[in-house]
């Protein structure tokens, strides 16, 4: 067995000191003290926190999004999700149109089967609807996809409110979860064409054609229609406080199964990223994402959510391309560069950094362990520390100190979006499935990771 000590264990039910034992790909035990046996491996832990192996249930690896292919890979992308504290990831593998959800879900088996250093589950993307996208999702949920994600953006691939509604429906029967991109697509299309027009070029019209109103609209036809279904959705990266507004409408109105995701990237960087410039005068185009980076005000709407309780998982949406090579290709047409960013490595360093002194151990686990697992159908095999649970486990150093760097990360991309950020606390050791998959930061080599079918 593996024997971890002497650290403070984060528990469903509060902080302790202990040890805890793994056997295989099990928690075995919990308790004060366990002596260890001949043959055993000890790790000491003293001085740091055992958590639950961190869950990011947004991800887009190995993935063609209408532009590109992402620059991270299900072998990469997983490696330095681990290297960061991450065991289990949850990937959007997306039917496009004229795919069928099960050729979907083969090709996304076939990219990431064997590559893994963390484990992976997959979300369904539904890019077309039809008479046969509802018997598709049983069975779906048939193979372990509790959760489906649909769009109110980007032509290729959103439904329209009715198919959206319909959806919702299969979602409700499924008690699955539909998570949604919140967006005003046709509002974004035409807010793209005035700016181009108006001769905005550069990354800085990024941000001025996707406003607030755009997202808190989408969000609040969203949760109409699924209240009108009865159905559970996760509203993802949510990025402004109008769109956070209209969710607490909601909830205010007693409307059930609203579930919220927002990113760290809408937690402490403003759209003023836009205007860097950098060594060829192109670097604001790293910041180009959707939804964009918002004003300062959205930044202190949403942490004060988060520190209220209102957020119930912190994810990235890591959808990793290179600044050269990629993203340039978009200058003189910021449409064209290449929708996404990196952050499936550092969201742990970032999160315990910058809410340092606000959210305690407890507060990070629920965030960024147990509550992906409860919304999407880990629980309670992960996101816990329990005898019996999956022996997914990151011990914490909250005393290490380093610094966020492109040229020393895991992940495949040329840059950070938190590039110099002095980190505050650091994974020390890193077990997917009782075997470790990395140490302070670097990789071991194993590649344990393997599919998780969610309920």
């Amino acid at each position: 067995m593996i024997i971890i000590k002497g650290g403070a264990l984060v528990c469903p039910d509060g902080l302790r000191r202990g040890d805890i034992a793994l056997d295989g790909g099990t928690i075995a035990h919990i308790a004060a003290h366990i002596e260890p046996a001949p043959g055993d491996t000890v790790e000491d832990a003293s001085g740091c926190w055992v958590f639950p192996g961190f869950i990011d249930a947004h991800t887009h690896l190995q993935c063609w999004t209408g532009m590109d292919w992402t620059a991270d890979s299900f072998e990469t992308g997983t490696r330095a999700a681990a290297c960061g504290g991450t065991t289990t990831i949850v990937d959007y593998a997306t039917a496009d149109r004229g795919v069928t959800m099960d050729e979907a879900l083969d090709e996304w088996h076939r990219r990431a089967d064997g590559t893994c250093t963390a484990n992976y589950g997959f979300h369904m993307a539904i890019a077309d609807w039809g008479p046969d996208s509802a018997p598709q999702m049983r069975r779906m949920r048939d193979a372990g996809v509790s959760s489906f994600k649909t769009y109110l953006a980007y032509d290729h691939l959103k439904l329209t409110d009715a198919e959206t509604l319909q959806c919702l429906e299969c979602v409700r029967d499924l008690d699955a979860v539909l998570c949604v991109h919140c967006e005003n697509g046709d509002i974004v299309n035409e807010l793209q064409r005035e700016v181009l027009a108006a001769g905005i070029t550069g990354p800085e019209g990024h941000p001025l054609s996707r406003p607030a109103e755009a997202e808190a609209d989408a969000v609040s036809r969203l949760l109409y229609l699924a209240n009108i279904a009865g159905a559970k959705v996760n509203v993802v990266h949510l990025s402004t406080k109008l769109g956070l507004e209209v969710i607490r409408a909601a909830r205010t109105r007693g409307q059930q199964g609203i579930f919220v995701e927002t990113c760290p990237q809408y937690l402490t960087l403003d759209d003023t990223r836009y205007l860097e410039v950098g060594e060829d005068g192109f670097a604001g185009a790293k910041y180009v994402m959707s939804p964009p980076l918002r004003k300062p005000a959205d930044i202190a709407a949403l942490r004060d959510a988060v520190r209220a309780g209102e957020v119930d998982s912190i994810a990235t949406d890591h959808c990793s391309f290179n600044l050269h090579g990629q993203k340039d290709r978009g200058v003189g047409d910021f449409t064209k560069i290449p929708n996404g960013g990196p952050g499936i490595e550092h969201r742990p360093a970032v999160m315990a950094t910058t809410f340092e002194g606000e959210l305690g151990p407890m507060e990070l686990m629920r965030l960024m362990s147990e509550g992906p697992a409860r919304v999407f159908g880990m629980w309670p095999r992960k996101g816990r520390l329990a005898e019996g649970a999956d022996a997914d486990i990151c011990v914490w150093d909250p005393s290490a100190r380093w610094t966020i760097s492109a040229a020393t990360q895991q992940q495949a991309v040329d840059y950070t979006p938190y590039e110099g950020m002095e980190a505050h606390g650091r994974a020390h050791l890193v077990y997917v499935n009782g075997v470790l998959a990395a140490r302070d930061g670097a990789p071991t080599g194993e590649k344990p990771g393997t599919y998780v079918r969610r309920s």
